[in-house]
């Protein structure tokens, strides 16, 4: 065990090895660029051959960083396999991060980013977290709107077809001592997609887990890091078994609702005696991941909603009340949301051997809200509203 005195120095000497390297870093630099061209360049799949997350573009943008030097050139260069050492702490220790955003190709044929800051400043909070370099984050925008622009004839058009975009960082270092890594290595690649579900906008059944716990008070919850999702896969499979799509995420004796398989979780109750409607969501505590669409939904509902008919309320709240508003009428609709799907209906809750309806539209897949915050959030990702500065031009097509 370490005595106060030895906390002590160990602090200063951290402290201090951390000063000398951010007067030594060189910033990232998007001037710096350096392109090298894919010699064959490939055409455009069809939209029906867009399986998600599974075709990528000719170019991936790759920046390295070393202690005591900073970032490195940025380069965009054909997409391509790594080069790491096996000894790469990445491997052994989880030093990994990474965002999901996407680019839309918009009705007045220009290429935009959706809240690119959002996903930057998230980014950074991660980094800081797993002790990876944090960036100037509107020069990684500025990089990958370059790295958008170089492939922009592979940005699928369409209704529900967007440009998925993957940045990634990872420790390098190559020893297997466990400690701060000394170089990184920043990458983006694109991958050109279509709606996350094939069969379209439909509602989805999840079972309520109480059996395995995604993320805890003073853990990395509110991260986005690969060793968050790797665990989840076993539960989500068992619950497969069950005939469930996802998992339903609880949390402490209480059970408090977190989130919903890989995304944030919003359900609408209606009080019988006033007739208002609350639209509710798990509160930012540190357990839940700060999503782009999550913050998206809860801007434009403050804005657009009656505030005479709606409340809206980051809050916890359990499976046992959505049960008992069930039972009473009170359970309106719920919908999951985040960056790949952009909303999901929510139809059935399996919990305790009972499963809990949730009403959708009649001969429709979702509820009223839930539809409607589809649009708000499609409209302006496909440019036919402008919002807030909520869009960034990457590319015109013209």
């Amino acid at each position: 065990m370490l005595s106060r005195g030895s906390i002590g120095r160990y602090s200063a000497f951290f402290a201090s090895k951390n000063f000398i390297r951010s007067l030594s870093n060189a910033p990232l630099d998007s001037t710096k660029l350096k392109i090298i061209s894919s010699t064959k360049p490939s055409k455009p799949k069809p939209n029906d051959q867009l399986v998600f997350g599974n075709t990528f573009t000719d170019h991936m943008l790759t920046i390295e960083w070393e202690a005591g030097k900073g970032w490195g050139t940025p380069e965009i260069k054909p997409y391509a396999n790594l080069s790491l050492d096996p000894a790469s702490c990445v491997f052994h220790y989880g030093f990994e991060l990474f965002e999901g955003m996407k680019a839309y190709r918009t009705n007045d044929n220009k290429i935009t980013m959706f809240r690119p800051d959002m996903n930057m400043k998230r980014m950074n909070k991660s980094a800081a977290r797993i002790c990876l370099p944090t960036f100037d984050s509107d020069e990684l925008i500025k990089l990958i709107g370059k790295l958008i622009e170089n492939d922009k004839h592979l940005v699928p058009e369409g209704k529900g077809y967007s440009l998925y975009i993957r940045p990634t960082m990872i420790g390098t270092t190559n020893t297997l001592g466990v400690s701060t890594p000394d170089k990184a290595l920043l990458f983006v690649i694109n991958s050109p997609v279509g709606p996350y579900y094939k069969t379209g906008f439909k509602a989805v059944k999840l079972e309520a887990t109480d059996y395995a716990t995604r993320a805890w008070p003073g853990g990395v919850g509110d991260k986005k890091l690969g060793a968050n999702y790797a665990p989840c896969i076993l539960p989500q499979l068992q619950a497969a078994e069950r005939g469930y799509q996802q998992n339903l995420w609880l949390f402490g004796p209480e059970k408090n609702i977190t989130e919903v398989g890989t995304m944030n979780a919003f359900f609408v109750f209606k009080d019988s005696k006033t007739g208002k409607k609350e639209l509710v969501t798990a509160p930012l505590d540190g357990t839940i991941l700060e999503g782009v669409t999550r913050d998206s939904i809860l801007t434009l509902a403050r804005e657009r909603l009656d505030p005479k008919e709606w409340e809206i309320n980051e809050r916890y709240y359990t499976i046992t009340e959505v049960e008992e508003r069930a039972a009473k009428g009170e359970l309106v609709e719920a919908f999951g949301s985040g960056t790949a799907a952009v909303v999901s209906p929510i139809k059935e809750i399996g919990w305790k051997g009972n499963d809990i309806q949730v009403p959708l539209l009649p001969g429709e897949q979702s509820g009223q809200l839930t539809k409607s915050v589809a649009n708000w959030i499609a409209d302006i990702q496909y440019g036919r509203e402008t919002y807030d500065n909520w869009s960034r031009v990457v590319a015109d097509l013209n």
